[in-house]
């Protein structure tokens, strides 16, 4: 296993303790900001992306490619751009992340010009990448407070990403006309929104995020920190009891989810719904991901991480489920079941998440949170690719029906180690 480097970011002398209030608030909001602006880019892309794929390789089997795509390329820039923040600090590895998803954007909209599928993926992997740094947002906010605030904070940024979740979508009717009236085929203007919004986030990063979010971080990870002279094997720090219940969580949460979601617009699309349709479910989808996420931070604060990841596993199974009965005509069943998938991998994003910020040195939770993201991301794609293969052989029940048996072994897992309080949140 690799080792964990120590942080070779300076940390300035200590800031006053009004200067360093009003630091950490207005960073907290360029994370919150940035958050909005890049996630509004990163779901119009994936909304769309299963469609462009069956139109561009005329078959349903590749329709979860992109999805798989951008995964890859998440799972890629949360490990490397972890790397960058502790060698550079977190400000260039958010705002590098940024400028690499404008990239991929840019590449997809020339993708669907010269209709050409190798080329959206590869743009896909790089939107990806880019989504790295809307994800690890939440962790350099976390750094800013006490072990007993990091749920909130963490829940803040994340609720950052609802002006996406509800936005995002809802612009792809505009962005296609927009797309048509510049002479763009039929879809290509919904790869613009990342451009717009994702560049943004890039340009709002590199300014504001002064100084670095390292050099705000709670006075007691600095004093870990300043101590962490020495390599520290990053084997040892995932022997930690928190650690594998966390990841285990975290991995679950994202599989399920990604597998079910990844499908839906298809789905859909084949049942004679358009675009609209598609985006109001999606929007409530991702509405049940992101708006809530306050509520789950004080939620993990008050009742503790394990109490807060098991009850999201169980909603997330119960979501697959309903979504595999739903009718595909029409209804608000499948309305409801998107919106439950969403808030079930909220509640054990953010206490999952949580987690992964206590009693380590600054530089030792940077690499193990780009670690866990990129295990995320991995198991991620792998679902993400499988989703169109099985609803192509099976069927979009058995997509969910599957999607509920995924959570039972980490609901076992956390349910044991919450009983037997071997990891104690919190």
């Amino acid at each position: 296993m690799a080792e964990a480097r120590a942080l070779e970011v300076p940390i300035p002398a200590p800031l006053p303790p009004s200067r360093l209030v009003a630091l950490r608030r207005r960073t907290l909001g360029s994370l919150m900001a940035g958050v909005a602006l890049g996630s509004t880019g990163h779901i119009a892309a994936s909304t769309v992306s299963t469609i462009v794929a069956k139109d561009l390789a005329g078959t349903t089997i590749w329709g979860g490619a992109p999805g798989a795509a951008v995964v890859i390329g998440a799972a890629l820039g949360a490990t490397l751009l972890s790397r960058l923040m502790v060698v550079r600090g977190r400000r260039a590895g958010l705002t590098m992340g940024y400028v690499i998803g404008l990239a991929g954007a840019a590449i997809a909209t020339v993708a669907v010009i010269g209709r050409s599928l190798p080329l959206l993926l590869l743009g896909t992997v790089l939107i990806g990448f880019g989504n790295s740094s809307n994800q690890l947002s939440r962790y350099v906010a976390a750094d800013l407070f006490p072990g007993a605030r990091r749920a909130s904070a963490i829940g803040l940024v994340v609720w950052g990403a609802t002006f996406g979740a509800v936005v995002g979508p809802n612009l792809l009717g505009w962005a296609d006309a927009f797309g048509e009236d510049l002479g763009l085929p039929a879809l290509a203007g919904a790869y613009l929104l990342p451009v717009i919004f994702v560049g943004a986030a890039a340009v709002l990063s590199f300014v504001l995020l002064r100084p670095d979010p390292y050099a705000l971080a709670d006075e007691t990870d600095l004093a870990l920190t300043a101590g962490d002279n020495t390599q520290v094997a990053l084997m040892r720090v995932l022997r930690r009891p928190r650690v594998p219940a966390a990841i285990a969580a975290l991995v679950a949460g994202q599989a399920v989810m990604v597998l079910v979601m990844t499908m839906t617009p298809l789905h859909m699309t084949e049942h004679g719904h358009g675009l609209g349709a598609v985006g109001l479910v999606i929007s409530g989808h991702t509405f049940g991901m992101f708006a809530l996420s306050p509520l789950s931070g004080r939620l993990t604060d008050r009742f503790g991480s394990h109490a807060v990841v098991l009850s999201g596993l169980l909603v997330s199974a119960a979501s697959a489920l309903l979504s595999a009965v739903a009718p595909p005509e029409g209804g608000p069943m499948l309305f409801i079941a998107l919106f439950m998938l969403g808030y079930g991998w909220n509640l054990g994003f953010v206490a999952g998440s949580a987690l992964l910020t206590h009693d380590l040195s600054l530089a030792e939770r940077t690499r193990l949170q780009g670690i866990t993201d990129s295990l995320i991301w991995s198991s991620a794609a792998a679902a993400s690719l499988g989703s169109g293969v099985i609803v192509a052989v099976a069927g979009f029940t058995a997509l969910g029906v599957l999607g509920a048996a995924l959570v039972v072994v980490p609901i076992w897992m956390v349910w044991t180690r919450r009983r037997t309080g071997a990891s104690a949140a919190p």
